[in-house]
């Protein structure tokens, strides 16, 4: 209802034809406020979730020693990929196990300080979850090894054209 219909409503009450009017005056902001705060949540809500995530990733790099490993391996074998000017169906594999690792390391940090939480004395189970964290991270970096050997070695054997060395 239009605020100008209140008014024409055959109420006969002039008090009643008010208090619709503004009803519809209080509903009429609410509706535009709304959606307006909504967004401003929704994006400060992203934001939040953004920094929280970059707080995550500076913890691990921080913290943990094996990231740096993780980091220089990326960082060679993204260099050797494009040196080696692989298939974009190879740099798609290449990059799948790349992320494979940093999940599986992440994940795994992740494991362990809520192990450390639960348990902050040294516990046999808590060594078990530690370890089986610490194995995934393990068959991610074994499984990223395989596919690099089956992408690079021989993308460089054609690259220096050493199997003709052979023949």
């Amino acid at each position: 209802m239009l605020a100008w219909e209140a008014n024409a409503l055959p109420l006969g009450n002039t008090r009643l034809s008010a208090l619709l009017y503004l009803d519809f005056v209080i509903l009429k902001d609410e509706m535009i406020k709304k959606p307006k705060k909504e967004a401003e949540q929704f994006v400060k809500g992203r934001i939040g979730s953004f920094a929280a995530a970059f707080q995550g990733l500076f913890f691990v790099f921080k913290t943990q020693k094996n990231a740096w490993i993780h980091l220089a391996a990326t960082i060679l074998v993204v260099g050797v990929s494009a040196f080696l000017e692989i298939s974009r169906f190879e740099w798609l594999a290449i990059l799948l196990v790349i992320g494979l690792v940093w999940m599986a390391e992440f994940l795994n940090t992740s494991l362990e300080v809520i192990v450390d939480l639960a348990s902050p004395e040294i516990h046999p189970l808590a060594k078990i979850g530690k370890d089986v964290g610490a194995a995934s991270v393990l068959i991610a970096a074994f499984l990223s090894i395989l596919i690099g050997g089956l992408i690079l070695l021989p993308a460089f054997l054609e690259k220096f054209n050493i199997l003709a060395l052979f023949e």
